[in-house]
């Protein structure tokens, strides 16, 4: 299903502000256990903003979703690597 134009924009925004917040919990979480520097926490950003940006269809977004599973791990997150757990994964970001 492809993401209508007037609204491409806003999804990706609040994928990336979402994924985000999930990179930055994570590590925070795993800093110490990994050694994780800032600017591990830096490339990872890029790479968001790099594959957010390539989203034009739900697909697309369930792609990355899926690529991003480690980020995903409470009971209520576990729907979203479905194409319609992904489609209301995005619902309920644009809330």
């Amino acid at each position: 299903m492809k993401i209508d134009t007037t609204n491409i924009n806003r999804i990706h925004e609040l994928l990336i502000t979402d994924i985000q917040r999930r990179l930055f919990k994570q590590y925070n979480a795993r800093k110490d256990e990994f050694n994780i520097t800032d600017e591990d926490y830096d490339t990872q950003n890029t790479l968001l903003y790099s594959e957010v940006h390539k989203c034009n269809t739900l697909n697309d977004v369930n792609e990355l979703v899926c690529s991003y599973q480690d980020l995903f791990d409470t009971y209520d997150d576990c729907n979203v690597f479905t194409l319609d757990g992904t489609m209301n994964y995005v619902f309920k970001l644009l809330r």
